[in-house]
């Protein structure tokens, strides 16, 4: 069974979930906060054929951790939580932000591969040519 990566579970949320964080009103408020979305733990662990506890965890004690953080204040800024009427949370503003580095990191390895590709079969057409001319 292969783990999904922290880039492959934020883009399914983020997609999940735009039309919930955009949709909020403040006079029909379906939840709390606007930035804090709830989200279906299930839902997203049957998308990737996983047990519920392995996507909480990851949300909870690796991705909170990692992009958490305190203001200038000292109030906490979660990335997940548990908000009393609205269940689990992520804070979508903060996992746009960071699906959006995610995002061009990957596109940087890929880019970084493609061109280490062609560089090597360029490499073994010339040593080819040179040893058949």
């Amino acid at each position: 069974m292969k783990l999904p990566t922290d880039l492959m579970l934020l883009q399914f949320i983020y997609d999940k979930y735009y039309n919930v964080f955009i949709s909020f009103s403040k006079e029909e408020k379906s939840r709390s906060a606007k930035i804090f979305v709830p989200i279906n733990i299930k839902e997203i662990a049957d998308r990737f054929n996983v047990d519920e506890d392995i996507i909480f965890g990851r949300l909870y004690y690796y991705l909170d951790r990692k992009y958490g953080y305190r203001n200038d204040d000292n109030s906490t800024v979660s990335f997940f939580a548990r908000l009393n009427d609205d269940g689990h949370c992520v804070n979508f503003a903060l996992l746009s932000s960071v699906l959006a580095s995610l995002q061009e990191e990957n596109r940087k390895v890929q880019t970084t591969t493609i061109i280490a590709f062609y560089a090597t079969f360029l490499a073994a057409l010339a040593v080819i040519v040179s040893v058949f001319m």
